[in-house]
């Protein structure tokens, strides 16, 4: 199997191994699709859920209200937690640029509908739902085909760095989208879902950019089946990859407070739009810094450790914001923002070290199939995480659904600690040099993607 660091970057021979990421043509192009998705797709779920949300408050009650935006995660899940492990074994055995380019199209014309329904007036509940399912499906074939490729492009000893750059790129989007998004639907609704539209079409371009990567070759003489379940099986047998994965699941599945943003913002905080943009975009530029500072000071020692201690942080950062609801107006604002850029600092943090950790233990024959399996854990914590924020919300009210959520995830840490000494006691980033792995999953030639 030819690997991303056996190869000259760009596909040209004769030069010198790359030094940076940034000298390497594919991976510039694979920095701009990110950044395009991720502003595009923050900035159309932030909107998605304020209409949502809106719509519902004409006819239901806050507590009803918030329950559809449970039901919007929940559909959402549902998707790609069905989907994700045979989008892994497509990922593994077929060109993960072309599923990628085929993803992002579909993303676009999500947001194409919704500019147009919008701008129309006939957006509904029922639309929404029904395009959040198909946003689902195209995430849950994008995440392991896009995830996958950065080790297919930078060379082993560059990863952590391009890791961190990626990560960079991947938070900025996630401060500018948002903002974006809120002052746009401000000025006109429908300028918001147009503004991603432009950004999916200009990752679809970025994606032809990117060009042909060397993968391993499809794995003929294993039944499909038998290839998804090797995926589980090394996932399951490599405790520090499990454990790394299911930390993530449970902790955000806990204290994701995203879904909730629309609530505090105008139930609870009284900001509007505008504040509800700030709000979101606040883990962004928490997150942001901690990746430009990875990219230029990588992360080498005790890297375990560390990362248990961010997910700690990151639960307290949770119950500071879900308190925000008992101060006076100005000084809640403030903290609320103050305590989601450490929110989104921590969370950063402890990405950066679980897809270091996980990319770098892993096979590349097995990488799509494993990346799967990660993604359909955060999809669980994620949309799942919103689902349950938002019907707990429904149940127990905002407040106390942020705050018992944040010390859930402090308690899964904890939990977690004792449960995985591997995770913990993980001193740097290096792999062991004889993967524990299904004995099906042979490395193969390699073939360009």
């Amino acid at each position: 199997m030819v690997s991303p660091s056996s190869r000259e970057p760009d596909g040209t021979a004769g030069r010198k191994p790359p030094t940076h990421p940034f000298q390497i043509g594919a991976f510039r192009a694979y920095l701009m699709v990110r950044l395009s998705t991720i502003l595009a797709s923050n900035g159309m779920a932030l909107i998605i859920a304020w209409e949502a949300y809106n719509i519902a408050r004409q006819t239901m009650s806050p507590g009803q209200s918030a329950a559809q935006l449970g039901l919007i995660g929940l559909i959402q899940f549902v998707m790609v937690f069905v989907l994700t492990p045979f989008a892994g074994l497509v990922a593994d055995n077929y060109s993960r640029t072309r599923i990628a380019m085929g993803t992002l199209s579909l993303l676009l014309f999500s947001a194409g509908i919704l500019a147009l329904s919008s701008y129309e007036g006939w957006i509904s509940l029922p639309l929404i739902f029904a395009l959040a399912a198909l946003i689902g499906f195209a995430r849950a074939f994008q995440g392991p085909a896009l995830g996958s490729l950065g080790p297919n492009i930078v060379p082993k000893d560059l990863l952590p760095r391009a890791i961190a750059f990626s990560s960079m790129f991947w938070q900025a989007g996630s401060i500018v989208g948002p903002a974006v998004a809120g002052y746009a639907y401000a000025f006109k609704p429908y300028f918001a879902y147009m503004f991603s539209s432009a950004l999916f079409g200009m990752a679809v371009i970025g994606m032809i950019f990117v060009g042909k990567v060397p993968q391993a070759a499809r794995q003929r003489d294993r039944h499909p089946i038998g290839q998804i379940i090797d995926g589980l099986t090394y996932v399951r047998t490599n405790r520090l990859v499990f454990g790394a994965i299911t930390l993530d699941l449970f902790a955000v599945l806990l204290a994701g407070t995203t879904a909730l943003l629309p609530v505090y913002a105008r139930d609870v905080l009284h900001i509007g739009s505008q504040g509800l943009g700030h709000l979101a975009a606040a883990p962004g530029i928490g997150a942001g810094l901690t990746a430009l500072f990875f990219s230029f000071r990588p992360l080498r020692h005790n890297v375990g450790l560390k990362m248990m201690l961010s997910v700690g942080i990151f639960g307290l950062a949770t119950i500071v914001f879900g308190l925000t609801a008992f101060m006076p107006q100005q000084t809640a604002i403030i903290v609320a923002l103050f305590a989601m850029a450490t929110w989104g600092s921590a969370d950063m943090f402890s990405v950066f070290v679980r897809q270091s950790l996980i990319q770098l233990h892993t096979p590349d024959d097995m990488r799509g199939r494993v990346t799967s399996v990660s993604m359909m854990t955060i999809s669980a914590s994620n949309e799942l995480g919103d689902a349950e924020s938002g019907f707990l919300a429904a149940l127990i009210g905002p407040i106390a659904a942020v705050i018992a959520g944040g010390v859930g995830a402090i308690a899964i840490t904890l939990w977690w600690s004792r449960l995985f000494p591997e995770l913990r006691n993980a001193r740097t980033f290096d792999p062991p040099e004889v993967h524990l792995r299904p004995s099906h999953a042979g490395a193969a030639p390699a073939k360009e993607g």
